[in-house]
């Protein structure tokens, strides 16, 4: 399903609202994906880089797991959803993950000619934490809500940094110093812009995002386990109420249909690998 433009949020600052990628800037990082992604799949890059590359609209959906990261599609788009809720994003979108997530996705623009390719870049809470204390010198302010995931308006600046990435890894000269200042640059951006305080909460210590990711990691590789709701508090460091508020204000999903959506996943996984 399609979001309500409700759901769209600002990746750009007040003064660069008005400010959209053009064309040329979408096309140039299509190209350098390109180079690193010769044919469908998944490629991993230096830095936790990735590049996805599909020539095909899928008519299934692919069940797979979120990792804290920013996304960018510069050609082609791609439908999401969890817990009932869904997204659609292409060019003119970029969305962030706050959270490991078990999401559905579903190619819904490509072709031979014009690939769907999709930038993954992505968000350690050690790095984002560190930047985010230089961006807010006094502290992270408090964010009223977060969530697992934030899609926003495609911020041109955001582009022109993710080719200057590619450009690096293609030079290959001082990739390994040069490549984490440009993601700094990016992560800087986020938070600068109106929504930087909620997705500066991937990175704080002990925040509600920190605390459920630990209880949602620990899901990850139990999930066949039967798991009370007063361990997975426990492990978060939150009392039962507190953490089951917050885990479903996060994931849109309570921790059992949270589980449940990783059993499912799995299972679907192994039917489509025995056929």
């Amino acid at each position: 399903m399609a979001p309500q433009q409700s759901h769209i949020i600002a990746f750009n600052t007040a003064d660069e609202l008005s400010e959209k990628p053009d064309s040329k800037a979408l096309q140039n990082l299509t190209q350098q994906l390109a180079k690193f992604a010769p044919h469908d799949g998944a490629f991993d890059l230096a830095q936790g880089l990735q590049v996805v590359r599909a020539s095909q609209p899928t008519a299934d959906k692919s069940y797979i797991s979120s990792l804290p990261s920013l996304c960018i599609v510069p050609q082609g788009a791609k439908a999401v959803s969890f817990a009932g809720n869904g997204f659609e994003y292409d060019e003119s979108k970029m969305v962030v993950y706050a959270a490991e997530l078990p999401i559905h996705i579903r190619i819904l623009r490509a072709s031979a000619a014009e690939p769907y390719f999709c930038f993954v870049i992505p968000i350690t809470p050690q790095t984002l934490n560190r930047v985010a204390a230089k961006v807010f010198p006094n502290g992270v302010p408090k964010a009223n809500k977060t969530r697992a995931v934030y899609v926003g308006e495609s911020n041109p600046k955001i582009i022109a940094s993710a080719s200057r990435i590619m450009e690096l890894i293609t030079q290959q000269e001082d990739t390994d110093l040069l490549v984490p200042l440009v993601i700094d640059e990016i992560l800087i951006r986020l938070l600068r812009s109106p929504h930087g305080a909620s997705i500066a909460q991937i990175g704080v210590p002990d925040s509600h995002v920190d605390k459920i990711s630990k209880a949602i990691t620990f899901l990850q590789t139990h999930y066949t386990e039967s798991i009370k709701m007063e361990q997975l508090a426990s492990i978060a460091g939150m009392s039962t109420s507190s953490f089951h508020a917050h885990f479903k204000d996060i994931t849109a999903m309570s921790p059992l249909q949270f589980q449940k959506t990783l059993r499912l996943r799995e299972a679907r996984n192994l039917i489509r690998a025995r056929s």
